[in-house]
């Protein structure tokens, strides 16, 4: 039996959803394999989303995160920093724990999603580790913690044996092997689809619009913006965004395969998510992303979906204001790129080759 800790990041939503699609991937196509989901936040959608016996949960907490300033989507620098300098301090005791349950528990190989931790703690059981991500904690705090004190994070990520580097990610040449993927989701329901659409605008009078900000942000004033008043269109909303208009229907929390809804809209409008913007590109979903300048991630994202022409952008002030009409839409529309291939298998079968690789490997080290 073939024994994988898969580590997901603590912040948001996103990770979580990317990670779910790997996952049922890799036990669709390894015969002999469990997985043990490491994570906390999302560990209810986790929970509820996988019901085979194969995938173990085990709650611990992983990472930081971002945090943001009251009712805006910029960095709240100052209280990073303080989060930040109580997460290293407790970060040697953290990687030993890790390296404890590696060892303890006879993991085989490690998936990061992108748990810094997770690649030292590797390192130090012998076991190979795998990242995958668009971005790491260490490039995304760059210009909001200083480098000094960034230093444990780079070490950690050094350490990682395998990268593999999704869509708009631009990071150094860390230790290991690199492999480089577009975007992937979730697969996508047609059927679903069209339900959800018929569900939703029976008569095709309405333009559907996902309204999508992220699981961990709030904002007291959003029901101050003006496109909400546009009665020809039907806004979605996730489960946390707590808008009562007749015009806004909010996908319900027990409803697991969100970007089902993301697909049947006719636009989304988005932060820089990485799950959410892959999910709406797979989707064939035209983009009108929040361009938050502030954040690394969300600049090198974005860039990259301009150069393939996926999205268009608009500031937090200018959203405030929009008037949504179908010239807007359509515009938007023609001028983006068609249907993007899903590479969700392309990185299942990398994954797969890699397990092969070293469990030979292994099998030849042993005495």
């Amino acid at each position: 039996m073939l024994r994988i800790a898969y580590y997901i990041s603590d912040y948001g939503f996103g990770h979580a959803t990317r990670s779910s699609a790997i996952i049922q991937g890799l036990i669709e196509t390894l015969p002999r394999v469990e997985i043990v989901v490491c994570n906390s936040f999302a560990m209810p959608f986790l929970e509820q989303y996988f019901l085979d016996e194969r995938v173990k949960f085990r709650h611990v907490s992983t990472d930081l995160g971002y945090f943001l300033k009251e009712d805006s989507l910029e960095p709240d620098v100052d209280r990073l920093n303080r989060e930040f300098d109580s997460y290293i301090e407790k970060w040697d005791k953290k990687v030993g724990e890790e390296v404890r349950f590696i060892q303890n528990e006879k993991v085989d190989m490690i998936i990061s999603d992108i748990v810094p931790t997770a690649f030292e703690a590797g390192k130090l059981a012998g076991v190979h580790s795998i990242g995958i991500s668009n971005f790491t904690w260490y490039t995304a705090y760059e210009g909001l913690i200083s480098e000094e004190k960034l230093a444990p994070l780079k070490k950690a990520y050094d350490e990682m044996d395998t990268f593999l580097a999704l869509a708009g990610e631009n990071e150094p040449l860390w230790g290991g092997e690199k492999y480089c993927f577009d975007f992937f989701s979730r697969e996508i329901n047609d059927q679903e689809v069209k339900r959800i659409r018929e569900m939703l605008n029976p008569d095709g009078e309405k333009t559907l619009i996902y309204f999508g900000l992220g699981m961990k942000i709030t904002h007291d004033d959003l029901d101050q913006f003006a496109f909400w008043d546009d009665r020809e269109v039907l806004f979605i909303v996730s489960s946390n965004t707590h808008i009562e208009k007749e015009n806004v229907y909010r996908i319900p929390p027990d409803y697991l395969d969100t970007h089902h809804f993301i697909a049947a809209a006719d636009l989304a409008i988005s932060k820089a998510g990485w799950g959410s913007v892959s999910e709406a590109v797979i989707g064939n979903t035209p983009l009108l992303i929040i361009d938050r300048q502030s954040m690394k991630e969300d600049r090198n994202t974005i860039s990259f979906l301009k150069e393939r022409n996926l999205c268009k952008t608009i500031s937090w002030e200018e959203l405030k204001g929009l008037r949504v009409e179908e010239m807007f839409i359509n515009e938007i529309k023609h001028q983006l790129c068609g249907v993007q291939k899903n590479q969700l298998n392309e990185i299942i079968d990398k994954i797969n080759e890699l397990v092969q690789l070293h469990t030979i490997a292994n099998i030849r080290r042993q005495p």
